[in-house]
């Protein structure tokens, strides 16, 4: 048990953790990092901070509330109330050897957290730890939250293992420490449990975290999509207001719970009894639907958390949409949400529809709605939302949940990912993004779910990217663009009418197992064009199966049952033209009496319809589409674009998993150590030679050896130490990836050539000073980077290093961190990939030393994520291994791009 008298368990010798005596500032300052909104375990925020000394009168209120129970199990004995000295012990920290956070919700301390090093009888890598929740919070997982901080940040200032002093009853403690993935170990003084245990992150813990957070995740956005009940803040009875439209939608969509209007004014609202605020609602509101002007939006908030309400969806305009006022308004308005415990979103949102029975949400400004389904649907444009749903309405595509997030400037679609991922009642993922809040956290997200569930996506404004993207923005082909989207699981489409179309297939039949495909039909010409197009999408199709255009309905349900039996067939497209005068519904009961129980995917171009027509809809209780049900296309052309791409997915998901491997020999302390203090500037820096030698060392990485001189002499002397053979090259930027290697001398074998080569160099480039450098295996040059993209975050890219390749764009990309596969297809993806396996003769490079080189640019890319650029020209690959001559780095601030914490503690973006 950290001590609550004048003598801690710290360093006798330390003035700022011992007695009375309190420094009057941090000795250290900390990492903004440390300051975080984070979900609890049911959903709701809590912002967390290191403790301030201004903190000092909410640590006695929250010492206050707790019970006599709470206080005795902390700290082991009554403590009825806090002497001002240990207020003061507690309040006042340096943020390294004693570090204390709190858990804010609103105004009110809900949590504190402290780990103390100790120095008797250890090597001063040891720390205790200890942390208190509040009687009301307790169970919400605000212990798991401190620990995971309390352990970052003792990591990040040298300590290696946790202590903590335990009652053997507080089995609530305990289970925190154990169900945290470390090994802990235990041992017992009585009624006193001691723990030990390293605070290194493993692999179980970074389970046990991402769990977590997916979990939470999941649970906020169930608080705005399963309400039990809901606050109209803003109802009215006009419904050419927005406060009107809700309500009445809220209603007629036979909501299951109870639907509250607030309206100062009116004592009823649609004939429902009204409020005049939150406050005065008697009974619990989980949603709060906010239409009402931006102006008052923090009364509104003020209202909620003395309701306690869990979420708030602000369909209000008046936000960053309207400019630079709107934006610092719409920031405070995710502040002071958050500040209150509640997920939001909008502002300027559509609303938010959850159409299972149970539930019947419509908070939304839609009044007619799409069939009940298993499709999520994620979309950002209010106005574009409409035209969406409308069009979901029209093509029987049934939705299970739709979240339109206007500015997106809280909920945003990983946590509907996170959601889906979950839901029971969501079989399919479909997203229209015009931008990523987190593109880092989507890809790993993205991998996890796509692995069970389909996501299509729609990606607008990738060549309007943000300003502080566009200097290091990477202009990428849409070839490139659609890889980058498939390595992560994501099918990724161009444009409305495509989404539409694969979700058709993916929400109503199943996935191809292969690329064979059989054409039916009763037109020749149609046959032989879909044909075509299979062909042209890299689908196998032999000759259609043509029944003829007499074909009576019997025929054609023979000839569809043929080709779903066959074992060389894996998917069935259906080109039916109508014969003339003749009623068509025997077709359709034909073709859907053929297809039922069907394992393959079968489609068609039934009638020329478009979406799930009424013929071919197998349709459960309530009349609505479900799985079996036949998609129908308008021209072959869409219908074998959707399939092919149903196909490239079913592939990606159906192939092994390779993991990603973190080689031996990383220092990632000394990393972080090296560049942090260089990455505190806006525009960043670039880092020196030694420098990026020195960093490339942490991650195992070595640039061929080398010298730089200022006389001939000392390139004499170089070279002798080096050993020959040696390059001689110009310094500076202009003498980089010349052709014509005017600046460089290369395989020097002697003294005398290197003192003419530094002669003649130096002539050259007007400059005294020159490299010597160890004289690598002649091999292929190759260019390995990692760029910055405003849709994907950071991107791994390699190419063969060349002025072709380079003038025809032929470089691959991958998002880190890289798997073993993810590893291996980079270095293959090049058109000139074959020149690594021996070309014309030249043997093959040593591939495993590329590759080892890839794996920890990876890692670092992950774990370094103020790196802004990053350039390797060349490395080169022989069969001897891989040979890095020299490389470029620059460093930024992290939030340049949005960082996926994947091995640090739990945030809200």
């Amino acid at each position: 048990m950290i001590p609550v008298t004048d003598t801690p368990r710290s360093d006798p010798d330390d003035t700022a953790n011992s007695g009375d005596t309190v420094p009057t500032e941090p000795v250290h300052r900390y990492p903004a990092k440390w300051e975080a909104d984070v979900l609890a375990s049911d959903g709701g925020v809590v912002h967390l901070r290191p403790i301030a000394p201004d903190d000092a009168e909410r640590l006695v209120r929250f010492h206050s509330s707790l019970s006599e129970r709470t206080r005795y199990l902390r700290y082991f004995g009554p403590y009825p109330r806090m002497p001002e000295r240990d207020v003061k012990h507690f309040t006042n920290v340096d943020h390294k050897y004693r570090e204390s956070f709190v858990l804010l919700l609103g105004n009110d301390i809900v949590g504190v957290g402290l780990y103390e090093r100790i120095k008797y009888g250890g090597d001063g890598t040891s720390a205790e730890v200890a942390f208190v929740i509040a009687d009301e919070h307790q169970g919400r997982g605000f212990g798991s939250i401190l620990l995971e901080y309390l352990a970052a940040a003792a990591a990040q200032n040298g300590f290696t293992r946790f202590e903590a002093e335990v009652l053997s009853e507080n089995r609530g403690m305990i289970s925190v420490f154990r169900d945290a993935g470390y090994e802990v170990s235990r041992s017992y003084d009585g009624s006193v449990a001691h723990l030990e245990f390293n605070i290194d992150p493993t692999e179980a813990h970074l389970t046990v975290r991402d769990s977590r957070e997916r979990m939470s995740e999941a649970r906020s956005v169930g608080n705005v999509l399963t309400p039990k009940s809901i606050a109209v803040i803003g109802a009215s009875s006009d419904m050419k207001k927005v406060g009107g439209v809700i309500l009445h939608n809220l209603l007629t969509a036979g909501f299951s719970g109870p639907v509250y209007p607030v309206n100062p004014e009116r004592t009823s609202v649609h004939g429902v009894r009204a409020y005049p605020t939150v406050r005065d609602i008697p009974d619990e509101v989980d949603l709060a639907v906010a239409a009402v002007p931006a102006g008052v939006i923090d009364e509104v908030l003020d209202d909620c958390l003395a309701k306690r309400v869990k979420a708030l969806v602000v369909v209000s305009a008046g936000f960053s949409e309207v400019g630079r006022d709107g934006i610092s308004a719409e920031r405070r308005l995710v502040q002071s949400a958050r500040a209150h415990g509640m997920r939001l979103v909008g502002p300027n949102a559509l609303g938010v529809v959850n159409t299972n029975p149970d539930v019947r949400l419509n908070a939304s400004l839609v009044p007619v709605l799409p069939p009940r389904g298993r499709i999520g649907f994620f979309c950002q444009s209010g106005a574009l939302g409409i035209a969406i749903l409308d069009t979901a309405r029209r093509r029987q595509l049934g939705l299970s949940t739709f979240v339109s997030a206007g500015n997106r400037a809280d909920v945003s679609g990983n946590d509907l990912l996170q959601y889906w991922d979950t839901d029971p009642d969501t079989d399919v993922v479909l997203l229209y993004l015009e931008s990523f809040g987190n593109p880092r956290k989507f890809s790993r997200i993205a991998r996890r779910v796509a692995r069970t569930k389909p996501i299509v996506a729609v990606k607008s404004g990738r060549h309007a990217a943000p300003f502080a993207l566009e200097a290091t923005g990477v202009s990428l082909d849409e070839a490139s663009v659609a890889a980058l989207f498939e390595q992560t699981g994501v099918v990724q489409v161009n444009s409305i009418s495509d989404l539409f179309d694969c979700a058709l297939l993916f929400g109503y039949q199943p996935l191809p197992t292969g690329p064979r495909v059989a054409v039916v039909g009763n037109s020749t010409a149609l046959g032989v064009l879909t044909i075509d197009a299979a062909r042209g999408e890299g689908l196998h199709a032999t000759e259609p199966i043509d029944v003829g255009p007499h074909a009576e309905p019997a025929e054609v349900a023979s000839a569809i049952a043929s080709a779903l039996a066959s074992e060389d067939v894996d998917a069935v497209i259906v080109v039916f033209v109508p014969p003339v005068a003749l009623p068509t519904a025997p077709y359709a009961e034909a073709l859907r009496e053929a297809s039922r129980g069907a394992s393959k995917p079968i489609i068609t171009t039934f009638l020329g319809t478009e979406g799930i027509p009424d013929e071919l809809a197998i349709r459960d209780e309530t009349g609505a589409p479900v799985r079996g049900s036949i998609p129908s296309y308008p021209g072959p052309e869409r219908a074998v674009a959707a399939l092919s791409r149903a196909w490239r997915y079913a592939r990606w998901r159906n192939a092994p998993q390779s993991k990603v491997i973190r080689p031996e020999g990383i220092d990632t302390d000394k990393a972080r150590a090296l560049i942090d203090p260089l990455s505190r500037d806006n525009s960043g820096a670039w880092l020196s030679d030694d420098q990026v030698r020195t960093l490339f060392s942490c991650y195992g990485l070595n640039i061929v050896d080398y010298k730089d001189v200022d006389t001939a002499d000392e390139a004499a002397e170089a070279a002798r130490q080096l050993e020959y053979p040696v390059v001689v090259k110009a310094l500076g930027q202009r003498w980089q990836y010349r052709t014509d290697l005017l600046g460089v001398r290369l395989d020097l074998t002697r003294e005398e050539s290197v003192r003419v080569a530094y002669s003649e160099i130096t002539r050259i480039a007007g400059e005294s000073r020159v490299r010597v450098q160890k004289m690598a295996p002649k091999g292929i040059g190759c260019t390995l980077g990692l760029q910055d993209d405003p849709s994907f975050g950071t991107l791994l890219t390699f190419g063969i290093a060349g002025v072709i390749s380079e003038l025809v764009g032929d470089r691959a990309y991958q998002v880190p961190p890289l798997t073993e596969d993810a590893a291996h297809a980079l270095i293959h993806s090049p058109k000139a990939a074959p020149l690594l396996d021996g070309y014309r003769g030249t043997e093959p490079v040593d591939k495993d030393a590329l590759i080892d080189v890839i794996r920890r640019l990876s890692v670092m890319s992950v774990e370094l994520p103020n790196i802004r650029e990053l350039s390797i020209h060349p490395v080169l690959a022989s069969p001897e291994g891989a040979a890095i001559l020299g490389a470029q780095i620059r460093v930024g601030p992290e939030n340049m791009v949005p960082f996926d914490n994947s091995v640090g503690p739990r945030r809200l973006r």
